[in-house]
């Protein structure tokens, strides 16, 4: 039976993201919507902490367990809640279909009551050569953030 879970974002835009994971695999999928982004690309992290307490600033940095630099969703080197960028399209809506390995719903690398973050602008995936390139990608203001939660199955 695959493990579930969901978020809901709130702040400046809106969205729901769930996740789910079958028992016999390592990866998770996450899928949902964002609405209410400038057309483009926006950051989408895991951040350490489910504290929501000063809006999104108290999430704190990246997920980050193994303690490496900031990457791509497909690099050799990253944090385990950098997952890219979403697209919204030029109604502002993001669609929300990623697959990562390197993220769990049970065990050391779960993401359960961490939280979700979308950024104002594009993350440079480490490769942008600012001074923040190598921690936060970049990514500017957080926009919206929610903590995940487990999900009724």
């Amino acid at each position: 039976m695959p493990v579930k879970a969901v978020c809901v974002l709130s702040g400046d835009v809106k969205g729901t993201i769930y996740f789910e994971q079958n028992a016999d695999s390592d990866a998770v999928k996450v899928t949902g919507e964002v609405t209410g982004l400038k057309a483009g690309n926006h950051g989408f992290h895991i951040h350490e902490f489910g504290d929501n307490t000063n809006g999104c600033t108290s999430a704190g940095p990246h997920f980050n367990p193994h303690g490496k630099e900031h990457g791509a969703p497909d690099a050799s080197v990253r944090h385990a809640g950098d997952l890219g960028n979403v697209v919204a399209d030029a109604g502002g809506v993001a669609k929300v279909d990623i697959t990562d390995k390197q993220i769990s719903l049970s065990g050391p690398l779960s993401i359960l009551g961490r939280t979700v973050v979308v950024h104002a602008d594009p993350d440079d995936l480490g490769v942008g050569g600012h001074e923040l390139s190598k921690t936060t990608g970049n990514a500017g203001a957080r926009l919206a953030c929610g903590v995940i939660g487990i999900c009724k199955a």
